[in-house]
């Protein structure tokens, strides 16, 4: 008697979880998902579908990364993004594309993508590619300079950055697996985090004086 209360309690509860359990099976269970940025419906860890019929075609095709991006900012380098906000259809598949052009000199700064593992290639010019590893590994800084045609992988929450060390404009392309990898600039967030992180923290943490902390916050007052 014991164990067919326990079997129908069982039971009971799977019917209950049912549900949850179909809102976040990790795997598409339809052709596709195009993102309704403007939907009001409550989603879970993504966006809700627009209905088929409203999808048309263009969430297959996208020619946003064809154009290289104005170079022309402090860090001389510009980043075009192709997540689910710039391209709905790849709504619950888990990729995402960004190109970067860099000015001789650019660079993409120390930075880390809290949600997704990175690959990406050279498509002009030389670039180098530095990657540096937990404290697990001593912080170890792993880092060559590539060309055109060569790749590089960038584990998922490892910092990383990229530099043009060549006299002409460079460009490279990666891809995620995650729809919206996330970005967390290193300076930016430390010196430009809002509200500020505060002084004395920095100081003691960089192991510096006050001046030098109030310097750098004011060079990322209004963001990159």
């Amino acid at each position: 008697m014991a164990y067919s209360k326990t079997l129908a309690a069982c039971l009971i509860a799977m019917l209950f979880l049912a549900p949850s359990i179909l809102a976040t099976d990790p795997d598409p269970l339809q052709d596709f998902c195009v993102a309704d940025l403007d939907g009001k419906a409550v989603s879970v860890n993504g966006h809700t579908c627009k209905p088929m019929s409203e999808a048309g075609d263009d969430f297959l095709f996208s020619s946003k990364l064809a154009k290289a991006g104005n170079t022309s900012t402090p860090n001389g380098s510009a980043v075009t993004e192709l997540d689910v906000a710039e391209w709905p259809g790849t709504n619950t598949l888990g990729v995402s594309m960004n190109r970067v052009d860099f000015a001789p000199g650019g660079t993409n700064p120390p930075h880390i993508h809290p949600r997704a593992t990175e690959i990406g290639i050279v498509m002009k010019g030389e670039l180098l590619v530095g990657i540096i590893g937990s404290l697990d590994s001593g912080n170890k800084l792993y880092s060559k300079v590539l060309r055109a045609g060569e790749t590089f992988l960038i584990p998922r929450g490892l910092m990383h950055f990229q530099f043009n060390v060549g006299k002409t404009e460079a460009s490279m392309v990666v891809s995620f697996n995650s729809q919206n990898p996330g970005i967390v600039f290193v300076p930016l967030t430390v010196f430009g985090s809002n509200p500020p992180i505060p002084t004395p923290v920095l100081t003691k943490a960089l192991r510096v004086d006050a001046g030098v902390v109030e310097l750098l916050k004011s060079k990322f007052a209004s963001g990159f």
